[in-house]
């Protein structure tokens, strides 16, 4: 036998890393684990068990926080947050430094605790997880510093309820404990049942760094635990990552709480490859996108999109490097892929490939077998695959990929957002134009290009559509755990609409010296770019004008109108945008002072940024339009003008209704629009009872974001409805439109672009 043929066939030794620490932490706690409230533990009634999905044992017994234990975490939250917020930014950024240098120093007993607990490999959590987890204490200790310079006029939202997954346990708790202490807020924070070790751990090395007792608060506990954090009372801010089933339930629960909301969901994230890619690059690539952690990745790669001139030549390739993983002991240094997190996430996989092949699907597994012991199932190629099949829509979170295949780039795009997600795509080419298209075209938060699940600090991570809203990292991800500072709107004329019946008020003026009494017509409605009449014909009098009254089917004209100009209004230059708003302040000039040129002068200035990633290349910012947006308007014109304006500025088209007590600026502005540029769609006015008309708009599942200013008993109303498609919602009191920046803000989404360089 030659030195060939043994390299060949000789199989792989183990290369265990001993869980000795681990042990040794585990016993010195006695295995049973309570609370982290106030600074101390706390121990509850009532315990769960949790096990290692690498050989199934049980590894200790955590306490399951009940609601009296929930209310004591947000106290002790509250007791703290005057002192908290008493320090400077430079002496709460010392305290993230401190955080940071402790998870740096205790890394082995934090890799190989969080690979027991979760069944990942040892390298993913000793090479990825913990350092990540550091570099954003590290990242956010400096944004404490610069916070007050570098965002004025904002202040900390108070108590944060953060609710982590399985999936990442260390690395989702850094991602949010560190912005929300950042900003000045304190935290209350529930693991997932699955896997809370690591945020047990991390309560230790609050304590260590000499925390303020009551800053970070750690509970345990199931979905009734979480619930209950969720809807008290005294909690300022939500924010979630998880399924988009629970997403739903969170935001149903909060609304009209006026809690702020962030949620990082679920999935079904493209991997396309065109035919000039470097095909054994993007099989590696595509290894780290879908079998990196088993599959158990929201933003995995679980959509492979192929050109189907080198479909074949690539699934071969892949078929071959699937024979060549290694499932194991997620402590052994030399496996690929390690266990799956609990038997029934195993059996919600199985279940649903099992669907997949009923709907005609063709599965690949390597020939060789999963360990018996624990919980492991093998990396699984689907082809013959349809779009609309169970698999190609339904997020499966384990080693599971499927393909389809494109002939165009445009098919590719099609594809890739044929789905209600839109949380991260993958682009493979070695076209550079063809690159930086595509990945403007994918409606996804994050787009790596040639490289996938690449993360940073720096760079802001979320989704589009029903993968949530809210950013985690960057700039964008401090905005979530700060509340701006505006002046609360006036008694008398900013609210909306707060009656069914309109009252008297007095009008905007027509044209200079025109006389409301003179005008004897009734006005219509404005869709698709003209004037149409009500479909019920009915109207309703305010200062002896007749205006249309619009029902449920003007509001569903008014978004199909809004859908159909959506795309090309989107992709038109913001400069292009900003000229037209201009001649549309130019014919608004008889109207007097209107911040109409403020918002075409803001149109082309908000513009991305780029990130200093720690990789050889760099990450770009888009902030890109959100999609058709809802507004239901305040009393004021100006409110009106600006905040239609700056969201079809930011390239947003809308479907407007006007206050039911003083809509005649609305139904003037009619006129106006037709003499301008704005293309047809792109602005859509339903006049009207605003609560007639509120809640088909909010209901509409082809509306991507409402704004509503108005009472509480309003708004909770428009976030409930909101939670069919998950719209992101806007629902305030005040004055926003003061804050032209603010408002772009709120009229966009950030999508980070990564782009390495080099061979």
């Amino acid at each position: 036998m030659s030195v060939t043929d043994i390299l060949e066939s000789m199989e792989y030794g183990p290369a265990p890393e001993s869980p000795q620490f681990v042990n040794e932490w585990l016993d010195h706690h006695q295995r049973r684990f309570g609370q982290f409230i106030g600074g101390s533990w706390v121990q509850s009634n009532e315990s769960f068990e949790v096990f290692n999905p690498g050989n199934g044992s049980v590894i200790c017994t955590v306490g399951q926080t009940d609601d009296a234990q929930v209310d004591a975490a947000v106290r002790a939250a509250r007791t703290a947050l005057p002192l908290w917020q008493g320090l400077t930014g430079e002496e709460r950024g010392r305290y993230l430094y401190v955080i940071a240098r402790q998870i740096q120093k205790h890394a082995r007993l934090f890799a190989v605790l969080e690979s027991m607990d979760n069944g990942k490999p040892i390298r993913e959590t000793r090479d990825l997880d913990i350092p990540l987890a550091a570099r954003h204490f590290y990242y956010h200790a400096g944004w404490a510093a610069l916070l007050e310079t570098s965002f004025p006029n904002h202040q900390a939202l108070g108590v944060c309820g953060q609710i982590i997954p399985w999936n990442f346990p260390l690395l989702m708790l850094a991602w949010k404990i560190a912005p929300a202490l950042a900003c000045g807020n304190t935290v209350v924070l529930k693991p997932a049942e699955f896997t809370p070790l690591t945020g047990l751990l991390f309560a230790e090395i609050c304590t260590a760094a000499g925390l303020p007792a009551g800053v970070v608060n750690i509970i345990t506990g199931d979905g009734a635990c979480g619930a209950a954090l969720v809807n008290h009372p005294d909690v300022n801010k939500i924010a979630f990552t998880g399924s988009t089933e629970v997403g739903r339930i969170i935001r149903r629960a909060t609304a009209g709480t006026g809690k702020k909301l962030s949620l990082e969901l679920g999935g079904k994230s493209p991997f396309i490859v065109f035919e000039d890619a470097d095909l054994d690059g993007a099989v590696e690539g595509l290894v780290d996108a879908i079998w990196f952690n088993q599959g158990q990745v929201c933003c995995a790669g679980s959509r492979l999109l192929v050109q189907e001139s080198i479909a074949e030549k690539l699934l071969k390739k892949i078929r071959a490097r699937m024979e060549n993983l290694r499932v194991g002991d997620p402590l052994d240094k030399a496996i690929d892929i390690g266990a799956i997190v609990a038997p029934v996430q195993l059996e919600r996989i199985n279940e649903l490939v099992q669907k997949g092949l009923e709907e005609g699907a063709e599965i690949f597994q390597p020939t060789w077998a999963c360990p018996r012991e624990g919980w492991f199932y093998p990396p699984t190629l689907l082809t013959n695959v349809e779009p609309a099949s169970t698999v190609a829509q339904i997020e499966i979170f384990g080693p599971v990929l499927v393909a389809m295949t494109f002939r165009t780039p445009c098919e590719a795009v099609e594809l890739a957002n044929n789905t209600v997600y839109g949380l991260a795509a993958s682009v493979w080419t070695e076209n550079i134009n063809l690159a930086h298209d595509i990945a403007a075209r994918v409606k996804a938060g994050t787009i790596w290009v040639n490289c996938t699940n690449q993360f940073d600090a720096s760079s802001g991570f979320g989704g589009f559509r029903e993968s949530g809203y809210g950013r985690e990292g960057g700039p964008e991800g401090l905005r979530e755990y700060l509340a701006a500072s505006f002046q609360p709107v006036s008694e008398t004329s900013n609210l909306a609409n707060e009656s069914k019946s309109p009252g008297p008020l007095t009008p905007y003026p027509l044209s200079p010296g025109g006389a409301r009494g003179e005008l004897d017509r009734t006005h219509k409605l404005y869709i698709g770019g003209k004037q149409v009449r009500p479909d019920g014909n009915y109207s309703f009098e305010v200062e002896g004008q007749e205006i249309a009254r619009g029902n449920r089917k003007d509001i569903r004209n008014a978004v199909e109108a809004a859908q159909n100009a959506a795309k090309a209004w989107a992709n038109t230059p913001a400069f292009t945008r900003a000229q037209i708003l201009y001649y549309l302040a130019e014919n608004l000039q008889d109207w007097g002072p209107n911040p109409v040129f403020e918002c075409a002068a803001m149109t082309d200035k908000f513009e991305g940024s780029v990130h200093e990633v720690p990789m050889r290349g760099f990450t770009y910012t888009r902030n890109e339009p959100i999609g058709v947006i809802g507004i239901v308007c305040p009393n004021s014109t100006e409110g009106l003008l600006k905040l239609t304006c700056m969201a079809i500025g930011m390239g947003n088209t809308v479907v407007v209704i006007p206050s039911s007590e003083n809509p005649i600026p609305a139904v003037e502005l009619y006129r106006i629009l037709e003499m301008s540029d704005i293309p047809a769609g792109v602005v859509n006015i339903v006049t009207g009872l605003q609560d007639e008309l509120i809640p088909t708009l909010a209901d509409h599942d082809g509306v991507d974001s409402i704004w509503y200013f108005g009472p509480p008993e309003g708004a909770a109303d428009v976030e409930l409805r909101s939670c069919g498609n998950l719209k992101q919602t806007w629902a305030t009191r005040y004055e926003p439109w003061l804050d032209i920046r603010y408002l772009c803000e709120r009229a966009t989404q950030v999508k980070n672009i990564w782009i390495p360089m080099g061979e």
